[in-house]
């Protein structure tokens, strides 16, 4: 029914119409009460957009709600403790931690264990870990509690991040959802080009590779060689695109009404390690996880009464090294399972990557001696340096194969046929044409992914240029290419803007097959 495709993706026509309304209110509403009110607009808003997001299976709306309510309840009580009361204060963040991750781990671990069945509710593990993040910060005394439920609400359903992230820090964020923000032109300007770009990112460049990467990992498929490897290459892509497509239109949006977000995004792909790789590439999770798992784990009994016995077997150093490689197993299991409850995701976005980062550490002063003493190699050349870049996108991508994967099995299969045959000629041969693209479709897409390999590029280097490590960049002095490009005359900019909105107009994927919801972050 036509109410049910209402609202249910960031990249739906629908969903624009609700955000111009939305847009308009914000700013309107607080000129006829004294500057009050926004907030209440963001509330409403987030609760619509939430409904209309969860595929027409509103009972959904309870979870974001109940875990808003408790997080609001256990706060309360937590405000009428003293500091000398630990056990009580202790018992209270107990209940919190074994309410709102005892949803999470129900959903997460009876699919892991099961390998199917119930579905999470929508945004579950965005809008869990915002929520706990709040009331961690709050127990330490680092965090403001806010006194009012349906203010607590927003803070865990501010839309359309409930379903998309980032994963913010509430006390260095959320205090934006409830000041007064009056329109400006630049966040207005710059908000909308964000979205753009993100819309240029996800149904230009990720719609078009999806329909590559769903045929070759198709389970019945028998595809081999450089199929596989073209398979995985474009899921690694479509995976940056469709997510830091939604990040950019989330951040975009949140500009537009005043309020700015963390990046989550910053030229992964350019990650001369996997450590790198995950402080690039959704930041806000690795920051959450180091904060709320990681730290706290290395102070627990368990782990610190494990690092004596270590010390004891293995000496001091070697014995806390390997104190520290446990709890960073726990730490991307919990990554892992954060990705979706199959373990193809607690591996391929877990562990593996736990292993990358150990074996990575213990081999480093082998092959550095091996590249520096025997082979006379400067690890700091551009030549040592790019081979990093590729060697990490390799090691990224192997994970993404299991990621994409329906099963380890599948997986395993899919790895063993990658080396079966050698097969380059299907590059030049006329296969690629049995994939699903026309060769106009292969054309727009190769030519939408230089342009965006282009722009990272640019950003990269106004990163390095930010940080020193180079020079005389034009780019030298700017925060975003987006200042850049405004700097430029008013003919320039606007060719570019108008270049941009009509390519997303044109060659946007639309039509029969197209759910403008199917953002790959959205189950999580």
């Amino acid at each position: 029914m036509l109410y049910e495709r209402f609202f249910m993706g960031i990249t739906s026509f629908y969903f624009l119409c609700f955000f111009a309304l939305v847009l308009i209110a914000y700013y309107t509403i607080p000129l006829l009460f004294k500057k009050r009110g926004q907030w209440v607009v963001l509330l409403f808003a987030s609760i619509i957009f939430y409904l209309f997001s969860v595929n027409g299976n509103y009972v959904q709306i309870v979870f974001p709600l109940a875990a808003s309510f408790t997080t609001w309840g256990l706060l309360k009580l937590l405000a009428g403790t003293e500091e000398k009361e630990l056990l009580k204060r202790r018992l209270i963040l107990v209940a919190e931690l074994v309410v709102l991750l005892g949803i999470l781990i129900v959903f997460k671990f009876y699919k892991f264990i099961t390998g199917g069945g119930i579905t999470p509710p929508t945004g579950l593990s965005f809008y869990t870990f915002i929520l706990l993040g709040y009331f961690i910060e709050v127990y330490n005394g680092i965090g403001v509690r806010r006194d009012s439920l349906l203010e607590t609400t927003l803070i865990g359903m501010f839309f359309p991040l409930v379903v998309q992230g980032p994963i913010i820090k509430t006390r260095e964020h959320s205090g934006q959802l409830f000041e007064y923000h009056k329109a400006d032109f630049k966040n207005l300007t710059f908000g909308a080009q964000r979205m753009l770009w993100g819309f240029f990112k996800m149904l230009v460049i990720s719609q078009r590779l999806r329909t590559v990467v769903d045929k070759i990992y198709a389970i019945d498929a028998e595809y081999t060689g450089a199929y596989i490897w073209l398979g995985t290459v474009c899921f690694a892509f479509e995976l940056y695109t469709n997510f830091s497509g939604g990040i950019d239109i989330v951040i975009g949006l949140s500009e537009m009404l005043g309020i700015i977000l963390p990046e989550n995004f910053t030229t992964p792909f350019f990650a001369k390690n996997i450590s790198e790789y995950w402080r690039r590439w959704h930041a806000t999770l690795g920051i959450w996880m180091k904060d709320n798992v990681f730290y706290p784990l290395l102070r627990t009994k368990m782990i610190m009464g494990l690092g004596k016995t270590l010390k004891k077997v293995f000496g001091k150093k070697k014995g806390k090294q390997l104190t520290t490689y446990v709890a960073m197993f726990i730490l991307w299991f919990s990554v892992g399972l954060w990705h979706g409850g199959e373990a193809t995701f607690v591996i391929g976005s877990g562990l593996l990557h736990w292993a990358y980062i150990v074996l990575g550490e213990v081999t480093l002063p082998f092959f550095t001696w091996i590249f520096e003493k025997k082979m006379h190699i400067n690890l700091q050349s551009k030549f040592a340096n790019g081979f990093r870049v590729v060697r990490t996108f390799f090691f990224v991508c192997i994970g993404d194969l299991f990621f994409r994967s329906k099963s380890i099995p599948h997986a395993l299969g899919l790895l063993k046929r990658s080396v079966s045959a050698f097969n380059p000629q299907i590059f030049i041969d006329g296969s690629l044409l049995n994939l699903g693209l026309s060769i106009y479709e292969w054309g727009v897409l190769l030519v939408s992914l230089a342009v965006l390999i282009t722009v990272s590029t640019i950003q990269y280097r106004m990163e390095l240029s930010r940080d020193g490590k180079i020079t005389g960049s034009r780019f030298e002095g700017y925060s975003s290419l987006r200042e850049y490009i405004a700097s430029k005359k008013l003919v320039i900019r606007w060719l570019v803007y108008f270049a941009l909105f009509f390519t997303v107009l044109l060659l946007a994927e639309y039509g029969p097959g197209f759910n403008p919801a199917d953002s790959i972050y959205d189950d999580f």
